[in-house]
């Protein structure tokens, strides 16, 4: 069951974040930022998880409009189990309640588990982003994660 997150929820998301992101050592992906703490992802628009306690979460924001997937996590010893999906639907029902046209996300485009994944559920590269979505990838860059792999800014427009 997705549901939206607690304060007890946010205190476990730095452990399954570090966790999800061993799966990119073998990728010779080893130095991604640090998880975010609890306080900042109190601070996001929404937070979902699943799990008790929690075993995947994804993290929302408002970014030009649309609903941005900012983070997508599920704890390696839970995968492939189809809680990533859940975790993407669910997000796409907040975007619509909240009245987005679409969801944005950034994110390895090659990577297994991300690109094509991502594919599977909807989205497609925008290689035109709105000018919060070129920004936040400006940032991704200055940060280094470009030096891991081409990233995309993916898009998932929503019916009217």
């Amino acid at each position: 069951m997705i549901r939206r997150a607690t304060a007890e929820d946010l205190a476990q998301l730095p452990e399954v974040e570090a966790a999800a992101d061993q799966l990119f050592a073998p990728l010779g992906i080893t130095d991604l930022p640090p998880p975010a703490t609890a306080a900042d992802r109190a601070r996001s628009w929404r937070v979902l998880a699943t799990g008790r306690p929690v075993v995947g979460f994804a993290v929302l924001e408002q970014l030009d409009g649309a609903v941005h997937l900012e983070q997508l996590s599920v704890h390696p010893a839970h995968g492939r189990r189809g809680l990533g999906g859940a975790l993407v639907e669910a997000a796409v029902e907040e975007a619509r309640a909240a009245g987005a046209d679409r969801v944005t996300l950034c994110t390895y485009a090659d990577v297994p588990w991300n690109g094509p994944f991502y594919a599977r559920h909807g989205f497609v590269e925008d290689p035109d982003p709105p000018p919060a979505l070129a920004a936040l990838r400006a940032h991704e860059q200055q940060l280094g994660l470009d030096r891991h792999g081409r990233r995309a800014v993916l898009v998932r427009r929503l019916p009217g």
